[in-house]
């Protein structure tokens, strides 16, 4: 009976034709003995959601649902699966990561998101059973308990879905940049991410700076608690800032165009420069080895977070209310559709979050 089962699922069923979203169903995984099956309840959209569904990281399998802002309710448990934390119903999420070994020294130290075995949610390969991994555009997942989290009753599913791959994200440079009250933070992107990283960085204390192009966004990021607000593309705008920051959170897009030392010039000396989102793997970033030396610069990366930074985020968000800026929408073909095509036209404030999945996956 196990074997015969199906979920239900919406996505590409075509790389060329990727934001023509289908309905399709596929054959889950066994559920192994540390595994949990959960009935979704709503799914936020991801940047990276995109960047899978068209190909920019690589033509690989379809039928594909992409999706890792994940939240719903257990509806099967695993053997193994510890029955304290988890029992049927509860409501919980899932994010960017559904497995890793769990036996290197990255895994051992909390780091399972930099794990060689790292399996994602979706357009990954899962190598204890080789499936092909499918995301939150579905009526169900299974997902390794360990990467399954609690979440608090004080955050609604809508607010919380974004947080599990974009807040932790945003969330995560915070903590490797050791932020805390009165911090000097600058945040370079004010979209689905620089929004969150503003709200945390906030909530941790910081004095933050939101930094864009165009003043588009500006009433926005003081809305979100910035305390200044520069305009890259006016001329001067970043001369009254150079060696003010602690920090820079770099959730740009691309920075191709980007003058990086002018942008660097806004750290204090051993100040931490962090990028956070994956750009075309064609894009290259030119830096000055002077420069860093001179300044002594820390230039670096994140991924997503551990289980540990997650139940962290989760916990701050709670004591915090920290609520991300949402835009509801039921999920169906078309709304997939229409969504994507808006996300590249960078039509949104500033995440969407599909809705309805008990009425379309009945």
């Amino acid at each position: 009976m196990e074997k015969e089962l199906k979920f239900d699922a919406i996505g590409v069923l075509d790389f060329d034709h990727w934001t023509d979203a289908k309905k399709f169903s596929y054959s889950p995984p066994l559920l192994g003995p540390n595994d949990i099956e959960l009935k979704i309840e709503v799914c936020a959209v991801c940047g990276s959601d995109i960047h899978a569904a068209n190909g920019d990281w690589g033509r690989t399998y379809t039928p594909l649902a992409v999706g890792h802002e994940i939240v719903g309710n257990i509806t099967a448990l695993g053997d193994n699966v510890d029955k304290i934390k988890f029992n049927l119903g509860d409501r919980v999420g899932v994010g960017a990561q559904i497995n890793s070994c769990g036996k290197c020294l990255r895994c051992l130290r909390n780091r399972q998101q930099n794990c060689k075995d790292f399996v994602g949610t979706y357009q990954g390969v899962d190598k204890k059973n080789g499936f092909e991994t499918q995301g939150g555009y579905a009526s169900h997942i299974r997902v390794n308990s360990d990467f399954v989290f609690r979440i608090p009753d004080q955050l609604d599913s809508t607010i919380v879905a974004p947080l599990l791959c974009g807040g932790i994200t945003g969330f995560k440079p915070l903590i490797t940049g050791e932020v805390k009250q009165g911090s000097k933070v600058g945040v370079i992107g004010v979209g689905g991410i620089g929004h969150m990283s503003i709200l945390f960085a906030k909530a941790l204390g910081a004095e933050v700076t939101a930094i864009s192009r165009s003043n588009r966004k500006k009433e926005d990021a003081l809305k979100l608690g910035a305390d200044h607000f520069v305009a890259t593309a006016e001329k001067g705008s970043l001369d009254s800032h150079v060696d003010t920051l602690d920090l820079l959170v770099m959730t740009a897009s691309s920075f191709s165009e980007s003058d990086i030392d002018q942008t660097l010039s806004l750290l204090v000396a051993g100040g931490r420069a962090i990028f956070i989102t994956n750009p075309p793997a064609q894009e290259k970033l030119t830096l000055t080895p002077p420069t860093m030396l001179s300044n002594e610069y820390h230039i670096g990366g994140s991924a997503i977070g551990s289980p540990h930074d997650i139940e962290y985020m989760l916990k701050l968000a709670a004591e915090k209310q920290i609520k991300p800026w949402v835009q509801t929408v039921d999920i169906n073909e078309e709304s997939v559709s229409d969504v994507w095509k808006k996300m590249v036209k960078g039509d949104v404030r500033y995440r969407y979050v599909f809705t309805g999945y008990d009425k379309y996956f009945k």
